[in-house]
């Protein structure tokens, strides 16, 4: 099977309902999606397919074939971070950063979708991307700054 992850082809041999996030860090070694809860609940193993927040854990590998599937890897351009991962740096949105990962694809499909956003609309689309640590206002801020870039 052969996926398109952060514009690069990989040839994967796998069972077709094996998770994409299990393809993603132990068959092409993107590690920056995080295996949470494995129920997709949480949103730390999201990414993003064709521009959509995605739950990797519970995603079938083959449901994605022919699909863009973008990472956390794959927001930096030729050493230069996306500006929402550069608003998270500023705001220090994040303790242990577990979580960081699908935060931060969540986020950018918010401002892709609604470049000005307001604060209820940034809850509400964060809704299901859990903080261990509890650093919404953070989060909160960090989209905010981002949507101002």
């Amino acid at each position: 099977m052969v996926l398109l992850v952060n514009g690069v082809k990989h040839e994967v041999t796998v069972d077709p309902d094996v998770e994409l996030l299990t393809v993603l860090r132990d068959y092409i070694g993107l590690t920056g999606s995080k295996y949470g809860c494995g129920e997709g609940a949480c949103g730390a193993c999201t990414v993003l397919i064709n521009g959509k927040p995605t739950r990797s854990c519970i995603t079938p590998v083959n449901s994605v074939a022919g699909k863009e599937v973008t990472t956390i890897e794959g927001l930096e351009i030729n050493g230069k971070l996306h500006a929402v991962q550069e608003a998270f740096l500023t705001t220090d949105g994040f303790q242990c950063s577990y979580c960081a990962s699908g935060m931060i694809l969540s986020a950018v499909a918010l401002l892709k979708n609604n470049p000005s956003p307001s604060e209820d609309a940034i809850v509400k689309a964060m809704d299901g991307n859990i903080c261990r640590c509890g650093t919404y206002p953070y989060i909160v801020k960090a989209i905010q700054l981002a949507s101002k870039s």
